[in-house]
């Protein structure tokens, strides 16, 4: 991670990267079973369809990018800051072709009775269970294709459900699920 404090107020640099923050967001259910937080988003926007981790730009009126990611969260799913334990922030990630900085916050939450999707925005929230995608066997490579690609690329991705996770959000959670499986991170 880059020297910058991931707590304090952050605008576009020289480099003109959209800044933007996501929750990572972990629970435990009563049965003892990690699961973490996802979403589908809608069908509009530079991401559409995708599965993401809740959490969009920064919004200038953020006094930081926890607080972007906070925000979101909420916005998106409806966990309520109240019942969110930040963990850590992670290494930033950038996208390849649509220009996001992505400030990525390992989180430990209580999840809502009923998730919130934000409509028009979010189609689905989705629980995935860890425990699956620990296994080294879960996680492929594909060769796909996007609009905004010239040509089709080969893409690592792990399956949840019917979709793919791969792209930012997959770059994320890979290193993230590799020092779980070690025991470096717990929850």
């Amino acid at each position: 991670m880059s020297g910058r404090n991931p707590f304090s107020r952050t605008t576009a640099l020289h480099d003109n990267l959209i800044e933007s923050a996501v929750l990572i967001p972990f629970f435990r259910r009563q049965d003892g079973e990690l699961r973490f937080v996802i979403v589908r988003r809608g069908e509009l926007g530079v991401h559409a369809g995708e599965l993401a981790f809740p959490g969009g730009k920064h919004d200038p009126a953020d006094d930081s990018m926890l607080a972007t990611a906070m925000r979101e969260a909420h916005e998106e799913t409806g966990i309520t800051p109240a019942t969110v334990t930040i963990i850590e922030p992670l290494p930033t990630v950038v996208t390849r072709t649509t220009g996001f900085r992505i400030h990525p916050f390992l989180a430990r939450i209580e999840p809502p009775r009923t998730w919130r999707p934000q409509a028009g925005e979010i189609d689905e929230v989705i629980e995935v269970r860890l425990a699956p995608l620990l296994d080294p066997a879960a996680h492929s490579v594909a060769v796909m294709q996007s609009p905004e690609w010239r040509e089709p690329q080969r893409i690592q991705y792990c399956q949840v459900g019917p979709y793919r996770l791969w792209g930012a959000s997959y770059r994320i959670l890979q290193p993230l699920l590799q020092r779980i499986a070690a025991g470096e991170v717990h929850f």
